[in-house]
């Protein structure tokens, strides 16, 4: 059996496109951990060294030992990055 997909959402509070990335997710089935960077610039740092940006979201979906960061604004960046770990486990 595949290994379960891990998605992290790195937020911040009073950020529309979170919330929407976040209903999406709901809406769609996929449990997600987030990460709250509001009052917290050391893991805005964090971000800029992994993806060389500083704002949110940022969506990190992973499965094994791929991952794959969403810097993008817009759900559609996110679906085609699901869908490529959706495809990779149907066809393992």
């Amino acid at each position: 059996m595949g290994k379960e997909l891990s998605v992290v959402v790195w937020a911040k509070e009073g950020c529309h496109y979170c919330g929407e990335v976040k209903q999406y997710l709901e809406d769609k089935g996929y449990k997600y951990e987030t990460i709250d960077v509001t009052h917290h610039d050391e893991l805005r740092d964090i971000l800029e060294v992994k993806y060389g940006v500083r704002h949110v979201p940022v969506v990190e979906i992973g499965q094994g030992e791929l991952y794959e960061g969403v810097t993008k604004v817009g759900i559609e960046h996110l679906e085609k990055v699901l869908e490529k770990f959706n495809t990779s486990k149907i066809s393992s």
